[in-house]
């Protein structure tokens, strides 16, 4: 008993101390003072009598803080806006909004003073990046596109499978494995054009977050990493247009009031337009994208805020009108903020999100449909008890619709059945209580739990093979196939098929060793209930989402991480240094040739294994002066086992561990951005990673006179190592700062050296001289660009 009764003292303790001591609130919105758009990740610092005291501003630019009665010099930073000091008698609970004037729209937004440029050690929050658009647009980008989802990939612990290859990977995790929001909204599928540009224009986002470890309770559904993205709301002040005119794409953003003070408005459209040059060459074929950013917002009161924010996007690939791709996103968030009082903050959020997949294959003579709808209602608190104590909690449920595939003729005369695979349903709703405590001056800690539930639902026939095992082996030949299935089950409406629930934890410690350093660690359970359906390295547009049921097991992650953080010279210089081991259970793997196209008995081609993946990240920045930027380097293992579920199973791969697809030992970037005056800046990056694993064959027989490859372990090869350098240049000629119309031209060239890196190694037979070859496939050599870009 008395290890309880020292739980007990450990508790009161706690609450007491943060609770004994008579205190005021100090609350309020922080504002861009120009547009009055909230402003996230703000850090105000208080400072009475030596002691300094911090808070950061939510998603919606809110902050509270609870002190002892006092007169106070306050610290307002953020890196894109100029700093602001004032002070105040804290003498009875107040509100009070701040407004900060922001910075040039050159280089120098990075070029920060004060705290803002400083990392929070003494934060309970690790494995967590940010970057700044100011610093994403300021980054060479391929065909004078800027793309958020690449800017990310110079971040540590972030890779992608290859060139022109869509989605990302994190800390050795697969693409599907990442919770992609924009505006708390899901993104199925974040690429345009098979991967050469990302589905977010960053003239519409204002701030963005990466998850890779210690991620919140209130985020779910995902075992590998949430990518947190908000957009702007608008300028409720004034009418303005913002835009740029590129080689392949151009985009336009109009922004502005809808009452003073009280509403604003933004639209943003983006389109490719290379097709149009090969229609006049009378090239038939076309590849082109557009996408539309909506948002409206309005102040009821003091205390109420609606949102209503929304983005639409498609890709068209068509070759000679016989074969025509159509994929693409559709969200729509509706959003009430509430402050019941100062200390209290409340959001819901009412989403619907749909991906979509068409192809029409006219030589064939039909047309396939495919793709993924969720609903979700989600309510979120968050408690600001006082400055030593912080509660998040809150709730949210999504129920699913999935569409694996339907085939409808083109005409009659196709000869081809109108076919629709079964559609599948599902439920899943979460609770979540999150806490930010800090226990004394150096130690902090964040803790909390999610618990998850999810619902297979009818209506459905499923099934029912022998020994409920949907894939059998045959030891003769040493191969897994297909079970027959000995029996069916029909479920009727929203009747319930499969039901699962996880309890996940999840904690992070910070201890400070001085003002400069600190080292933190954490640890996070998380479970995903969705699976994509693919066989690629990167998901394709293709690729089909599946729920978990009695056949396909949640993934359930387990991540531990430990890190030491450094500012340097007062956070002129910044360190960060991450270890990091996670498993993943219940990842799918696929049988020797798999087929994964309209398969209505999808568990008959999977086995259930298991990842891990470990390694080292280390980051060191320069955050000020005219040079400023980063270096990132990743030294990790990512890995997958599935093994035999008999003595006689060989499992994949011999039952032994082999590299994922998505493996790179060695991954680093280099990012620098330099403001040479007032008209010119320049930015570069420099890229090298490990290649990608491949399976090369390992020798050859002869089948009637025709040479067939023997291939060796999964995933044993590698391709050459993948390096290039990006460069940009900035001009802006604008010498009246005052001019409503601000201009400035974007130069740009990708893969400066012109290295031909390999996307793939092809190994075939030569036609004329019948020997073997090995046939490298190079997607850019070096690409220039120009992008002229204005504001109004």
């Amino acid at each position: 008993m008395k290890k309880y009764h020292f739980l007990i003292f450990l508790f009161s303790f706690i609450i007491t101390s943060a609770f004994s001591q008579e205190k005021f609130t100090l609350s309020g919105v922080v504002k861009d003072k120009n547009s009055n758009e909230t402003l996230i990740g703000v850090t105000i610092s208080f400072e009475n009598e030596g002691i300094t005291r911090t808070s950061t501003t939510n998603e919606y630019g809110f902050y509270s803080i609870s002190l002892p009665k006092g007169d106070y010099i306050i610290q307002i930073n953020s890196l894109s806006y100029t700093g602001l000091t004032e002070t105040i008698s804290l003498n009875s609970n107040q509100k009070k909004d701040f407004t900060l004037l922001e910075k040039s729209n050159e280089i120098e937004q990075v070029i920060v003073n004060g705290n803002a440029k400083k990392l929070k050690i003494d934060k309970p929050e690790m494995s967590v990046n940010k970057l700044s658009i100011a610093q994403i647009k300021a980054m060479p980008a391929i065909l004078g596109e800027v793309d958020v989802i690449k800017s990310i990939l110079t971040l540590p612990g972030v890779t992608n499978a290859g060139e022109g290859q869509s989605g990302f990977n994190v800390r050795g995790g697969a693409a599907d494995q990442n919770l992609i929001l924009l505006d708390e909204a899901t993104i199925y599928n974040s690429s345009h054009l098979f991967g050469f540009f990302s589905v977010f224009n960053a003239d519409a986002i204002k701030d963005l977050k990466l998850y890779k470890g210690g991620i919140p309770a209130r985020f779910g559904g995902r075992v590998a990493s949430v990518l947190d993205i908000y957009q702007k709301e608008g300028n409720s002040k004034k009418f303005g247009m913002t835009g740029g005119i590129g080689l392949i794409s151009s985009r336009i953003l109009a922004e502005g009031p809808i009452v003073k003070d009280k509403g604003s408005f933004l639209v943003a459209g983006r389109s490719s337009y290379a097709h149009l040059f090969l229609k006049l060459a009378d090239n038939e074929n076309s590849a082109y994208f557009y996408d539309l950013n909506t948002k409206i917002n309005y102040k009821l009161n003091e205390n109420n805020n609606l949102f209503l924010s929304g983005y639409f996007g498609r890709d068209v690939f068509d070759i000679n009108q016989q074969f025509v791709n159509t994929y693409g996103n559709s969200v729509l968030n509706v959003r009430w903020n509430h402050l019941f009082n100062d200390k209290l903050f409340s959001n819901a959020s009412f989403i619907y999100s749909d991906y979509y997949y068409g192809l029409t294959l006219d030589f064939i003579g039909f047309n396939w449909e495919s793709g993924i709808k969720n609903y979700n209602f989600k309510y979120d608190f968050k408690h600001y008890f006082s400055d030593n104590f912080k509660l998040f909690y809150g709730a949210n449920a999504i129920y699913y619709d999935f569409n694996p595939g339907k085939i409808e003729p083109i005409d009659s005369e196709s000869g081809i059945n109108e076919k629709q695979l079964a559609k599948k349903h599902a439920f899943e709703p979460a609770f979540y209580i999150d806490a930010e405590q800090k226990l004394t001056d150096k130690l902090s800690i964040n803790y909390g739990l999610r618990y998850s539930m999810f619902y297979r639902l009818g209506a459905e026939t499923v099934n029912i093979y022998a020994n409920n095992q949907p894939v059998t082996y045959d030891a003769d030949l040493g191969i897994y196939e297909k079970a027959t299935p000995i029996d069916t089950k029909y479920y009727g409406k929203n009747q319930t098929i499969a039901s699962f629930d996880n309890l996940e934890p999840r904690i992070a410690i910070a201890y400070t060793l001085n003002e400069k350093q600190s080292v933190k660690a954490s640890y996070n359970r998380m479970s995903q209930y969705l699976h994509l359906i693919s066989n690629t390295q990167s998901p394709t547009p293709l690729d089909v989402w599946t729920p978990s049921d009695d056949f396909l097991k949640p993934q359930i992650l387990d991540q531990f991480a430990v890190g030491y953080f450094k500012n340097i010279k007062d956070g002129d210089y910044t360190l960060e240094v991450e270890s990091f081991y996670k498993t993943v259970k219940n990842r799918l793997d696929y049988i020797d040739g798999a087929d994964l196209i309209a398969n209505e008995a999808i568990e008959q081609v999977l086995l259930p294994g298991k990842t891990r993946a470990y390694g080292l990240e280390v980051m060191v920045k320069k955050n000020v002066g005219n040079l400023s930027g980063w270096v990132s380097y990743t030294l990790s293992r990512s890995e997958q086992l599935t093994e035999g579920r008999t003595p006689i199973e060989t499992g994949i791969n011999n039952g032994n561990w082999y590299k994922t697809g998505w493996d790179k030992t060695h991954n680093i970037y280099v990012t620098g951005m330099y403001k040479l005056n007032e008209k010119w800046s320049f930015g570069s990056i420099f890229t090298y990673q490990t290649g990608q694993p491949v399976t090369f064959p390992t020798a050859q027989y002869q089948y009637q006179g025709i040479n067939v490859p023997v291939y060796g372990n999964r995933n044993e090869d590698n391709l050459p190592a993948y390096h290039r350098i990006d460069v940009s240049a900035t001009l802006n000629p604008t010498k009246n700062k005052d001019r409503k119309w601000q201009g400035e031209w974007v130069f740009s060239i990708y893969n400066l050296y012109g290295r031909r890196n390999a996307a793939s190694i092809n190994f075939r037979q030569n036609q004329d001289t019948g020997s073997n070859e090995a046939v490298r496939l190079s997607i850019f050599g070096i690409v220039p660009s120009v992008t002229y870009n204005f504001k109004f």
